[in-house]
C-alpha cells in the first residue's frame, strides 16, 4: 500500500519486510533499539520513508558481515541521526577499516600461538620418539 506523498515514498511495515525478506518483528526490534525512526499516521501506524529503508539495508548488510548491533549503530552514524548516505559511507568505511586492522592484529596473534603450539607438538614428539626407540 504505498503512497506518495510529497513526492515521498512511503512504505508500511509489511512491504519493507516483504521487500527485505525479514520479519516485521524484526523492524519494530530495530526501531526498538533505536535504529530506524518510523514517523506514525494519525491511527499510530508506522510509516516509513525512503531514508528508513536505506538504514534498515545498511543494518542486515551489517549483520550480514558479522557485525553487531552497536558496531551498526556506529556505523550508520545514530548520533548523527540526519547524516546524509555519503557520510554514513564515508563512516561504514572508516569503521570496516578499523575493524580491519583489529581483524589483522588477532591473526598475528593466532599466528604467533599456532607457531608456538607447532613447536611444543614437535618437541613432544620428539621426545616420544626418543622414548620409543628406548623400549
Amino acid at each position: 500500500m504505498s503512497k506518495t506523498n510529497s513526492a515521498r515514498r512511503i512504505f508500511s511495515i509489511s512491504e519493507l519486510a516483504d521487500e527485505l525478506d525479514i520479519s516485521p518483528r524484526a523492524i519494530r526490534f530495530y526501531e526498538e533499539k533505536g535504529l530506524i525512526l518510523p514517523e506514525r499516521t494519525k491511527g499510530n501506524h508506522r510509516i516509513y520513508d525512503k531514508r528508513d529503508r536505506a538504514r534498515l539495508k545498511l543494518i542486515l548488510r551489517g549483520k550480514r558481515l558479522g557485525y553487531s548491533l552497536d558496531d551498526i549503530a556506529e556505523m550508520i552514524g545514530m548520533a548523527e541521526f540526519n547524516m546524509d548516505e555519503m557520510q554514513q559511507l564515508r563512516k561504514s568505511y572508516a569503521y570496516g577499516k578499523k575493524k580491519l586492522k583489529e581483524i589483522e592484529s588477532r591473526m598475528e596473534e593466532l599466528n604467533i600461538l599456532k607457531e608456538d603450539l607447532l613447536a611444543v607438538q614437535e618437541k613432544i614428539l620428539n621426545r616420544l620418539n626418543e622414548l620409543e626407540a628406548k623400549d
